[in-house]
């Protein structure tokens, strides 16, 4: 039996990842201002990489929203269109190891899905994503490239940028904690530096999305949560998360290959009505 290709094709990026008895082999990322083009390039990519061919391949799954532009087989190979709801609850499931959570992708956006076993279904999204973090860095700080938002992040102070329980009561408010966020952005200084800023904006996005989550886990009644998608790379992530999980008890997990967790919900789908052959 040849390998399976999961592709995600996303507003930015597209993912390519092998699947074959369980095992993913060599996740790949390779950026999308095309969508067709992106995907013959990572899938190019991928074979060469591996010193695979054509008849290694048994077929190609696809999904993301790039996806409405493939219209036929990748290469001549039996290719499919996989739903990117059902794809990122199968992912998030297969790589947290869990049967039951609320799978959070992190993209442009950001999408909730909530998986069980083997189904999946939306229950809703926000704009806070990639995207708000990006538009906010050029606008606010003049930085467009993401690493160097994170990098500048990294000497920031929130204690310049954001508004906490401490600053407003003596005591704790409702079960939150002194140190609780009361308003991104409601304390910013004078002499908030760029590394301040940069530091608010990247809580601003992950506090928004982490407590969508918390709202998410409780109406689902289901405590873990997983993250995917590119943002799981942002290495403040993990601290505000914490955070959130330490105020509320829900837990969040960023598991191995978290930002292809779509291309690997879309390899796992098995052909037929989950599945639309192109």
């Amino acid at each position: 039996m040849g390998k399976i290709i999961g592709i995600d094709v996303g507003g930015s990026t597209t993912k390519i990842i092998g699947y074959d008895r369980k095992q993913l082999v060599s996740p790949l990322l390779v950026k999308a201002n095309d969508p067709v083009s992106s995907v013959y390039g990572a899938f190019g990519r991928f074979l060469n990489e591996n010193k695979l061919t054509l008849n290694d391949i048994d077929r190609i799954m696809v999904t993301g929203v790039g996806a409405t532009f493939i219209d036929e087989k990748i290469f001549g190979i039996p290719s499919y269109k996989v739903d990117e709801f059902l794809a990122i609850g199968m992912g998030g499931l297969f790589l947290s190891r869990l049967n039951r959570a609320i799978i959070v992708s992190m993209g442009t956006g950001t999408a909730y899905v909530m998986a069980d076993n083997d189904k999946a279904y939306h229950i809703g999204g926000t704009g806070v994503g990639g995207g708000t973090l990006l538009g906010l860095s050029n606008r606010m700080l003049n930085i467009r490239n993401f690493n160097d938002i994170v990098d500048m992040a990294k000497d920031g102070d929130l204690k310049h940028i954001d508004l906490s329980i401490a600053d407003i009561s003596h005591d704790n408010v409702g079960g939150l904690t002194r140190e609780a966020t009361a308003s991104n952005f409601g304390k910013i200084i004078d002499l908030a530096t760029k590394a301040d800023v940069a530091l608010g904006i990247i809580n601003l996005v992950f506090q928004t999305i982490g407590m969508m989550a918390v709202f998410a886990s409780r109406n689902e009644k289901v405590n873990d949560v997983v993250l995917t998608g590119n943002l799981t790379n942002v290495p403040q992530a993990k601290t505000i998360f914490d955070g959130l999980t330490a105020l509320f008890g829900v837990a969040f997990h960023i598991p191995e290959h978290a930002e292809y967790a779509t291309a690997v919900g879309a390899a796992m789908v098995i052909p037929g009505t989950r599945a639309t052959e192109i």
